[in-house]
């Protein structure tokens, strides 16, 4: 019953299969993406473009891509690659912008997050290419938008944007952690061959948002407290 689902990263894989993804269009586009970037741009934004695109790589070209078709907890880490890893990556390569318009990026990214969780939305990904695509192009997006705008907005507003997505993330990941019930049809099938039932998939899924990927938001507004403090520090000594 579990092969009735056809995500593009392939069939679910079994314990022990690696299986990579070698889909030749992608390679070329993440290839020539980190050609461009090294021949286009220099020191640190060449560095965070090439970043990004290894992060990239790990996300959908690694066993990770395979083993998302079976663990939507592999799913679940794959998705903070993307939106708190390589985004921010891809943020800090582009030129900066305005800061104005935090507020909107904050709450867009934050509706897409949850949307695209939602189990309907969810099962559509993992059953046509090009809803898949669309999902994670749009989080993706949505996440480079946001961090973009943290980037070059004062540091209250930073803050706060950055507190905000932590709490979007975090209030995810505590709904799946303690849902009396998995939800997620295509891995009904899929966990058990991976030592655990979809219910467990899905809690270590909730616990990997609440901690380390809501973590992520909260590191980086220390850091941004960090910086608005030092000049205050130095003045004091």
């Amino acid at each position: 019953m579990g092969a009735i689902w056809t995500p593009y990263c392939g069939v679910a894989p079994q314990a022990g299969d690696w299986r990579w993804n070698l889909d030749p269009l992608l390679l070329v586009i993440l290839i020539g993406a980190a050609v461009v970037i090294a021949l286009r741009l220099e020191g640190r934004r060449r560095l965070f473009g090439l970043a990004a695109m290894s992060v990239l790589a790990v996300s959908f070209v690694s066993p990770l891509c395979a083993l998302s078709s079976a663990l939507f907890s592999a799913r679940t880490i794959h998705h903070v690659l993307l939106v708190g890893v390589a985004a921010p990556l891809l943020a800090w390569t582009a030129p900066k912008s305005s800061g104005r318009g935090l507020i909107v990026a904050t709450v867009v990214q934050a509706v897409l997050l949850w949307a695209w969780h939602a189990p309907g939305l969810y099962a559509a990904a993992l059953s046509n290419d090009g809803i898949y695509w669309l999902m994670q192009i749009s989080l993706l997006a949505s996440a480079v938008w946001f961090w973009m705008k943290v980037r070059t907005a004062s540091a209250p507003a930073a803050v706060a944007a950055l507190l905000a997505a932590m709490l979007a993330m975090g209030l995810l990941g505590a709904v799946l952690t303690f849902a009396g019930q998995a939800v997620y049809a295509p891995h009904f099938y899929t966990t058990l061959a991976w030592g655990m039932t979809p219910l467990e998939d899905q809690q270590a899924a909730g616990l990997i948002m609440w901690a380390p990927a809501s973590a992520l938001y909260l590191f980086a507004a220390l850091a941004v407290l960090g910086r608005l403090l030092s000049p205050t520090r130095e003045v004091a000594a």
